[in-house]
C-alpha cells in the first residue's frame, strides 16, 4: 500500500469496517471483461477465516460468471465525508475500505443455506432479532467467498 500511513493491520479493526459497510462490490473475470455487481452480504469467521455470504434468485448471469471465474475480488466501503479547505483550494473525502479476493463457492443443502441466510439478515438487522421467512431457503442461492486476502485503508 503507498500510503502505509493509512493501512489498518489489524484484523478485528477490518472486521470492524466490514460490519460498517452495507454493500460489497463483487469484481468477476467474465472471459476478458470485468464483471462488477453491488450485493448486499453478511459476514463471519471460522477458523480465523473471513467468508462473505451473498444471495440472490434462482438464476440470472452473475451465477454463470460466478461458476466460471470460481474466484472473486470485493471492496466496501463507508464513512464517507467530504472534507474542503477553501482557503487552500483543498478537497479531499474521509473513508473506511476493505479490498480482497477469495474463492466463490455456491452453499449447498438446507441446514446451510438457513445458517448463511440468518447471518445475512443479522448484518442489516443487528439486535432485531429478525427472522427470516423459511420459504426463503427454497427460492434464493447462496454464495460463500472464502476471503484469500485482504487490506484495509483509513482516511480521514
Amino acid at each position: 500500500m503507498r500510503r502505509a500511513d493509512r493501512e489498518v493491520t489489524d484484523k478485528d479493526r477490518m472486521l470492524q469496517i466490514i460490519e460498517a459497510c452495507d454493500v460489497c462490490r463483487l469484481a468477476i473475470a467474465d472471459e476478458d471483461v470485468p464483471y462488477i455487481l453491488p450485493v448486499n452480504f453478511g459476514s463471519e469467521v471460522i477458523d480465523g477465516v473471513v467468508h462473505l455470504y451473498f444471495h440472490g434468485a434462482t438464476e440470472g448471469r452473475k451465477y454463470d460468471v460466478m461458476a466460471a471465474a470460481g474466484k472473486a475480488s470485493f471492496e466496501m466501503d463507508w464513512g464517507h465525508e467530504l472534507q474542503c479547505d477553501p482557503d487552500r483550494g483543498y478537497c479531499t473525502m474521509a473513508f473506511e475500505s476493505v479490498i480482497g479476493w477469495g474463492e466463490l463457492h455456491e452453499v449447498e443443502g438446507d441446514e446451510a443455506k438457513a445458517h448463511t441466510l440468518q447471518v445475512l439478515c443479522d448484518h442489516y438487522h443487528l439486535g432485531d432479532d429478525f427472522v427470516y421467512s423459511p420459504a426463503a431457503i427454497y427460492r434464493t442461492r447462496v454464495f460463500d467467498l472464502v476471503v484469500q486476502d485482504m487490506t484495509a485503508k483509513v482516511k480521514g
